[in-house]
């Protein structure tokens, strides 16, 4: 390895160019698994990546400002967001292509947990949680600037006691934003309602998954919404929904993960839907990635798995329905 030191000549900058240090990158269809909780080390600031459009086991992309979990992602074609988490207001970022550590974003206006996340290319929104009850406040951010995040609405109201839910899951067209599931009262939710992302308001009602559930895993192309796993009660399944995001209705059946699980992340580019991680009722955890093809109906397939291990993580891509 020469010495960088000093000014050096054209020539002999020409002569040791193949020991020049080069900024790492990245490009194609990339997807981001971030935080969660590795039973080796606890919440992890660790944020790993594939890419979607081949199989393999996933590398080290880089890391978290602070280790947590359950944490709401969103991604742009450029930059990928983590709101909140552990019932945190912090709100960071990176950019796709470049290896590092996240940056600061801005602040989420509720310390809520157990909140689900989606966005378009412009958008990113956060909504329901618990904070001593369930909630239905949503929340966005725009993606491509800093700054703390803005009211937007509220999810739609169940008639129990508590009007919110936590523990949904959330995905997205360039359109619309979709909340499903989760946990309040009732518990095991099956509701799904929608919101148009440019805009801000209340939720209205889509329709209801096949079955209801907490801490399923999402994926979306331009037309299709997926729901993948879950847990209800004692059981954990390996279900997947699908619904058509720009109608309304009831989801349909798609297929089944290759492992029964719940708390993992789900995200996809404009074809694949892929879902990493989790864990199941007896307390297994999981650093499983399976695959779909999301224009199809069938069970998933092998894609690798994360570097570790861990349940609770987050996922988001820079090719999800949302941006395609």
């Amino acid at each position: 390895m020469p010495n960088y030191q000093g000014v050096w000549s054209l020539s002999t900058q020409f002569q040791n160019a193949s020991g020049w240090p080069i900024a790492p990158n990245i490009t194609g269809n990339i997807a981001l698994f971030a935080g969660g909780d590795r039973p080796s080390d606890g919440d992890t600031t660790v944020i790993d990546y594939v890419i979607i459009s081949t199989t393999g086991n996933a590398a080290d992309f880089g890391d978290l400002s602070e280790g947590r979990t359950t944490i709401p992602a969103a991604g742009s074609s450029t930059r990928g967001v983590f709101m909140g988490g552990n019932g945190t207001v912090t709100i960071d970022y990176v950019t796709f292509t470049n290896f590092g550590t996240a940056s600061d974003f801005g602040d989420l206006n509720n310390s809520y947990n157990a909140q689900a996340g989606c966005s378009n290319e412009t958008r990113g929104l956060v909504g329901g949680g618990i904070y001593g009850t369930p909630k239905k406040a949503i929340e966005y951010i725009t993606i491509a600037t800093t700054g703390n995040a803005t009211s937007f609405g509220n999810l739609t109201i169940n008639g129990g006691v508590y009007e919110g839910r936590y523990a949904l899951f959330s995905t997205s067209n360039s359109t619309r934003g979709v909340f499903a599931g989760g946990s309040g009262d009732p518990d095991w939710q099956n509701v799904i309602d929608y919101v148009t992302i440019a805009t801000t308001g209340d939720a209205t009602d889509f329709g209801d998954l096949t079955v209801g559930r907490e801490y399923a895993m999402s994926a979306s192309s331009s037309t299709r919404g997926l729901f993948a796993g879950g847990r209800r009660s004692t059981t954990t399944y390996n279900t997947i929904d699908y619904i058509t995001i720009a109608s309304t209705g009831n989801a349909t059946d798609f297929g089944d993960l290759t492992v029964s699980r719940y708390f993992g992340g789900g995200t996809s580019n404009s074809t694949r839907g892929i879902f990493g991680g989790g864990r199941d009722y007896a307390g297994t955890d999981y650093n499983t990635i399976d695959y779909v093809t999301i224009a199809t109906t069938g069970n998933a397939t092998d894609f690798g798995d994360i570097t570790a291990t861990v349940r609770g993580v987050a996922a988001c891509s820079n090719s999800h329905g949302g941006i395609s």
